[in-house]
């Protein structure tokens, strides 16, 4: 294993080549494939005494959805946790095992090389600031206590083990501590190396971007086009991404004002936060390190983005802004069918935004929870002439973001995308319409999507609008 290395993450070079082109669809495996809840199998004298034990082939369901992803003009399946855990995953047990929940490592492989044979890049969840309480890594450090070198590797609070945001049975590893580091290089180098295309770190803000640049310094050296994504929630995103070295953080910000500018028809909010959106992808540092956002509307930790729009026509907006703003724009998997739940901040609380899946996306619009089952199919069209749209304009990946605003209203606005290359000859408009009323179209009308139409099937915006509760993309 390689030492650690004191170069400066400010030198890191930019996000490999072909995240410029990335769009992105979500999954959380575990609530996917219909795995239980809870392990039943952890009490059970023959656990992990061979392998096979326990093991239930599930992680086929979302091989058998990887057509439906390519549909929708996304090219990189991002998987929430996968690996050994106890229940929901992030309470993780063995890192090198696939959950046996969801099958083994050769369901795993099939996956990645099914996923490959369609030009998909495969992203996992490294869920490595905290394990479970009963990984064996917490359970020496508890045997040793915390001035020993095994209790070293975990966080303490006094004499007990630091939980994870309260949780005592999510505790905290010390990722400043050189035996960690070493283990999570290990880890993210041996499924890199095993076909795996990148890594989302979760709660990377809880350590820190000093406690993760040695580490990620190490993996981009030895995996030179792995896409590092880092899950931020809030602060100074390019100067964490830069002193960390990840190519891309969770753009939580742009989330938030999306859904919050939608639903009070505030469209003011939207265009403060666009203007951010433009800060954070400007250079930072000597090395100038340049952050690749990551675009969503919704997570596996949010409420479904359709269960935050009362008017269920204002999920059009929504859903252009994903598709044509810069960065990864990424769809959660079920948001394409209008997939409605809240999420409640209680235990189980985030079952309903992590349900089961059909086996088929034909069954999807009965299977799941959606917004109007009738609209299902419509909702999911708007996503793919939009994301479609998207593919065909790939300069809008780093497109330049500004409001015009002498047409800023509360609800209206146009936003426009310029080309950030050479000349950025390049432009397009995205009038956002939430009155009652359709609006002159400000040029010609590549796309536009009614939200009325989507929702209920009323008939398409008429030529040459800005439909209400709508969008044009403009040339």
């Amino acid at each position: 294993m390689s030492e650690t290395t004191s170069t400066s993450p400010t030198t890191t070079p930019a996000a490999p080549a072909w995240v410029r082109d990335a769009i992105a669809w979500q999954v959380y495996p575990l609530g996917f494939c219909g795995a239980p809840l809870v392990r039943d199998d952890l009490g059970a004298a023959e656990y992990g005494d061979a392998d096979g034990a326990n093991v239930v082939h599930r992680l086929g369901r979302v091989t058998a959805w990887l057509d439906h992803l390519v549909s929708l003009g996304a090219n990189v399946l991002i998987l929430n946790p996968v690996f050994d855990s106890v229940s929901h995953g992030y309470d993780t047990l063995d890192h090198r095992r696939l959950d046996p929940r969801l099958g083994d490592d050769a369901d795993l492989d099939a996956l990645i090389e099914a996923a490959h044979g369609r030009g998909i890049r495969v992203v996992l969840d490294g869920v490595f600031n905290h394990v479970s309480d009963r990984h064996p890594i917490v359970r020496r450090a508890l045997a040793d206590g915390p001035g020993s070198e095994a209790g070293a590797r975990i966080r303490w609070a006094g004499e007990h083990p630091y939980g994870f945001e309260g949780n005592d049975d999510l505790v905290e590893l010390d990722l400043a501590n050189p035996a960690v580091q070493d283990a999570i290089v290990e880890v993210m180098d041996l499924w890199l190396g095993r076909g795996v295309d990148g890594w989302r770190l979760d709660a990377m803000y809880a350590a820190g971007a000093e406690a993760w640049a040695p580490i990620i310094t190490r993996v981009k050296a030895a995996h030179p086009d792995a896409w590092i994504l880092g899950e931020v929630i809030h602060g100074d995103y390019p100067a964490f991404a830069a002193a960390s070295g990840a190519d891309s953080l969770t753009q939580y910000e742009l989330w938030k004002a999306i859904w919050s500018s939608l639903h009070d028809a505030n469209l003011w909010e939207l265009a403060h936060a666009l203007g951010r959106h433009e800060q954070f992808r400007a250079p930072v540092g000597a090395g100038g390190h340049r952050m690749v956002p990551q675009t969503f509307l919704g997570n596996h930790d949010t409420t479904r983005i359709a269960s935050q729009l009362p008017d269920g026509r204002d999920l059009a907006p929504a859903i252009a802004l994903l598709a044509l703003l810069p960065g990864v724009p990424t769809v959660y998997a079920g948001d394409e069918f209008g997939a409605a739940a809240i999420k409640e901040e209680r235990a189980g609380g985030d079952d309903a935004i992590r349900p089961v899946f059909p086996d088929a996306p034909d069954d999807a619009a009965t299977a799941l929870t959606v917004l109007k089952p009738e609209a299902a199919p419509r909702i999911l069209e708007a996503h793919r002439r939009l994301l479609g749209l998207r593919r065909r304009e790939p300069w809008l990946a780093d497109a330049r973001v500004a409001v015009r605003e002498e047409t800023l209203a509360n609800g209206y606005a146009e936003i426009e995308l310029t080309g950030a290359g050479e000349g950025g000859g390049e432009r397009l408009l995205l009038a956002i319409n939430l009155g009652d009323e359709d609006r002159p179209a400000p040029g010609e009308v590549l796309e536009a999507v009614r939200g009325a139409d989507m929702l209920d099937g009323v008939g398409p915006a008429g030529p040459g609008v800005v439909p209400a509760h709508g969008v044009a993309v403009v040339r």
